[in-house]
């Protein structure tokens, strides 16, 4: 896929980024909304990737560091370009994001049921750790 561009979010693309979601993105996040990305990129401006293709927005991952940690979130492809080199190119780009960064492991948040992900994810390398399990508490009601 030559023509892809991957490049960092700004404030200018939140719209665009939670329109792209409800379209390609498997489930929803307490955070899909524009203050939770507002806050990601005033935190962490180079963490939400996004990848272009001919102007359009073909594909997004969140790559977190919090310096001590390397998450990936919202690995997400338009339907119609996917099995195109989209996700590993996000996923190439967040490694050498963590690599410069001094990160050492990615972890990555991928659905239980979603068997397509699971795909993508081995595929890109990564592997389901089963001693560990996400433990969560909603801190807004």
């Amino acid at each position: 896929m030559t023509d892809l561009a991957i490049r960092a979010a700004d404030a200018a693309d939140i719209d665009r980024v939670l329109a792209f979601w409800q379209e390609a993105a498997e489930g929803t996040s307490v955070s899909d909304d524009r203050e939770g990305v507002t806050r990601l990129l005033a935190r962490d401006p180079e963490a939400l990737l996004l990848a272009e293709q001919d102007g359009r927005l073909v594909g997004t991952v969140v790559a977190g560091w919090d310096g001590w940690r390397c998450s990936l979130y919202r690995l997400a492809v338009l339907p119609a370009r996917r099995r195109q080199g989209v996700s590993r190119s996000l996923l190439a780009a967040a490694e050498e994001r963590f690599a410069a960064l001094g990160g050492r492991r990615g972890d990555a948040m991928v659905l239980d049921a979603n068997e397509r992900a699971h795909r993508v994810w081995q595929a890109a390398g990564y592997a389901p750790q089963p001693q560990w399990s996400r433990w969560v508490k909603p801190l807004t009601a």
